[in-house]
């Protein structure tokens, strides 16, 4: 026995012996290598803070605010900020980002805008640009609806071993393309990338992020509030007992009417090193990855009006349970984009470990709406045009939706004439219309638009794009548009270059904006060299000591190698779990709690209102409807102190529309899903016994189709 276990101490001496010696040669290797390589290729002694004082030299070079049309889109890039103008309906923005090739890293701070009506991308130059960065975040301004705000980001070395994180906090208007750095009175969030920020009222939100040091990844969990009319950020105090969301990055933050509410997100916790065999792993620790679940609502009350100006507003966490029919696996990089109470979520990644040598990723492109009030998601399909489905056997037929064709007859020769009007000015006012017609305006631009676009003849698929995660979202109108995103095979990661646009509420198709070829140039870099090596020594030790190294030595190469790619960070032994691992607070939901929350988000919901029906469009649901909503709008306004008398018609009816298109969205998946239901049927529109008799003429036999 003696004699065993001292051949095992031997064998391992040697296998220690054979690891130095790789080591020495791979150290002579890389000395050469650096050596041979031309100034400023290598990242490792590079100076930022020269680097970065290069760049602002030649931003001071130019003297003016330009705005030049572009050969072609913007290069390809992940990490930066997309975001629908808030100063013109026509216009989607794209600032930074970075561009990671497998060896060396490329940042950006150009701004791009995207002409959606001409389908042309500009680019801005400007004296004031914010420095190249990626991992920032930016904003709408709320109560400054023409202004967006941008906080943050992160700045590498070009082979990412050395980081500068950003704390600048910046104000860019839409409309003059002008860029101005806020200083701010007293504290600021500290630097950060990878954070999320929202708005409510006269306050920019900010949440969360992390910052990389030379040695570890630190999550945040710190919230400021940025009063846009005194100039002046706060940290609330929360109570120590107040339960509030954990450390993250990556996660969800949209605004809410009494505040903003938050889901999911992605960051790394310590955790001790698997033991094996009842052994101990000798207090060594590991970086688990945890993909969040949970959601939380920020209640924010205003300063009454009387307080000193200044004066902090105050918040409250408020858990909400977990949001019903979540998508399954849960996934990282899952971005969502608001829209109309709603957030809008595309793509993602779940990994599992496959062995001890890597993980096994599955990536997705699906579309899921998460109803924020419901807290409950809804998948989004694509679905073919209804063209000529509903051809009308009997002369009854014809009769009940005669009005409708008429009424879209009209409607086109309607658009027709709009367009010919365009061609001869740019400008299409609103001079002679009818007052009562003023509410149902923006769908018919809203359609007019789409008409335009169709006419450029954009490839149109019905098919989503390619499986992704981290793609950029932005919702104009009710057009959600997706740009970019990353894709990962084997040891490769695949930027896509391409922008898809899909109709919120046609979900007719995806239209492809553009698209480009992934670009084949990846470089090996010396981390995946180094990786090999490891491993070889790896398989030859003990299970324990092979399980712990595994797990220490790639989580200390996560923290240096590519940013904002959750699935490339959760290289590491533990992270199959990590998938599954959420919040203490999450893991004492039961499924009997879960299947109870499904049942209840499932039921019907019936709040006294209207209630539109399959294939009936927000004009047609305003129309049949508009006496009940101008009836349930006084009575609001009644409650509420407001003196209805001094009205005008118009505004009762427009106010009486955006109730009407609120509750027509609230309910879109719900319709949707009966749509879909009542065409596999063989049924066509539902018309109602008041619909039919109103109709004129009797409609024979057959009765009337009820929703079940």
């Amino acid at each position: 026995m003696a004699k065993d276990k001292k051949s095992k101490n031997d064998s391992k001496k040697a296998k220690l012996a054979e690891k130095k010696q790789k080591q020495e040669k791979k150290a002579e290797k890389k000395a050469k290598v650096k050596s041979a390589k031309q100034d400023g290729s290598d990242a490792e002694d590079v100076d930022l803070d020269q680097v970065l004082e290069e760049y602002r030299r030649q931003q001071e070079l130019f003297l003016k605010i330009t705005e030049t049309v572009a050969d072609s889109p913007p290069k390809a890039r992940a990490a930066a900020c997309f975001l629908a103008s808030p100063a013109n309906a026509n216009q989607l923005l794209l600032f930074g980002g970075e561009y990671f090739n497998g060896a060396l890293a490329t940042f950006f701070n150009d701004l791009h805008i995207y002409y959606i009506d001409r389908d042309e991308w500009r680019t801005v130059t400007s004296p004031n640009t914010p420095l190249p960065r990626s991992g920032h975040a930016w904003c709408r301004g709320g109560n400054q609806s023409g202004s967006v705000f941008l906080f943050g980001g992160e700045f590498s070395s070009p082979k990412q071993g050395t980081f500068y994180h950003y704390n600048d906090f910046w104000r860019l208007d839409p409309a003059a393309r002008e860029w101005s750095r806020l200083d701010t009175k007293g504290r600021s969030p500290p630097a950060r990338s990878g954070h999320r920020m929202t708005y409510f009222k006269q306050y920019i939100v900010l949440f969360g992020g992390f910052q990389d040091t030379a040695n570890q990844t630190r999550y945040l969990a710190d919230l400021w509030l940025y009063d846009t009319a005194n100039f002046v950020w706060f940290n609330p105090a929360l109570p120590p007992a107040q339960l509030k969301p954990d450390a993250r990055s990556s996660f969800t933050f949209l605004p809410h009417e009494q505040g903003a509410v938050l889901y999911g997100g992605f960051s790394r916790v310590k955790t001790a090193a698997n033991n094996q065999g009842g052994k101990s792993g000798g207090g060594r620790t590991a970086m688990k990855a945890v993909v969040h679940q949970d959601c939380f609502y920020l209640r924010i009350t205003p300063p009454a009006a009387t307080a000193a100006p200044g004066t902090a507003p105050v918040v409250r966490w408020e858990r909400r349970k977990k949001p019903a029919n979540a998508p399954n696996p849960t996934r990282a990089g899952a971005t969502m984009a608001f829209h109309r109470g709603r957030g809008i979520m595309f793509g993602g990644v779940h990994d599992v470990e496959e062995s001890e040598e890597g993980l096994d990723s599955e990536f997705f492109n699906q579309l899921f709406a998460w109803n924020i009030e419901r807290n409950r998601f809804f998948p989004l399909g694509l679905r073919k045009p209804r063209t000529a489905a509903k051809k009308a056997g009997a002369a009854g037929g014809e009769q009940r939706v005669g009005r409708r064709n008429r009424a879209a007859a009209n409607e086109e020769e309607l658009l027709k004439k709009l367009a010919a009007l365009e061609a001869v000015s740019q400008k299409l006012g609103n001079d002679g219309s009818d007052d009562d017609d003023d509410a149902m305006k923006v769908d018919k631009m809203d359609e007019n638009d789409e008409e335009k676009a169709l006419v450029r003849q954009m490839p149109v698929s019905m098919e989503m794009p390619h499986v992704r995660f981290n793609s950029l979202l932005a919702v104009q109108g009710d057009v959600l548009y997706m740009y970019g995103g990353t894709y990962e095979k084997d040891d490769r990661e695949y930027t896509f270059d391409d922008m898809h646009a899909v109709d919120l509420g046609k979900m007719d198709g995806c239209k492809e904006i553009f698209s480009r070829p992934l670009d084949d140039a990846w470089i090996e870099s010396d981390e995946e060299d180094e990786e090999e090596d490891e491993d070889d020594y790896e398989d030859d030790e003990d299970d324990e000591e092979a399980g712990d190294s595994v797990e220490l030595e790639t989580s200390a190469e996560g923290n240096a190698a590519k940013k904002f790619t959750p699935s490339t960070r959760n290289k590491s032994k533990g992270a199959a779990a990590a998938t599954d691992t959420v919040s203490v607070a999450d893991t004492e939901t039961t499924a009997e709690s879960e299947d109870t929350e499904a049942t209840e988000a499932d039921s019907p919901v019936d709040d006294g209102l209207p209630h539109p029906r399959p294939f009936e469009s927000r004009r047609d649901f305003f129309n049949r409807t508009s006496n009940e909503w101008q009836e349930v709008l006084m009575e609001k306004l009644r409650r509420n102190g407001v003196k209805i008398e001094y009205m005008l018609v118009k505004e009762i009816k427009t106010k009486a529309f955006e109730m009407s298109e609120e509750k027509w969205w609230d309910c879109r998946e719900e319709i949707t899903a009966l749509e879909d239901e009542q065409e596999a049927a063989g049924i066509g529109e539902m018309v109602s016994l008041a619909d039919r008799n109103t109709g004129g003429a009797a409609a024979g036999g057959g009765s009337a189709q009820r929703r079940r």
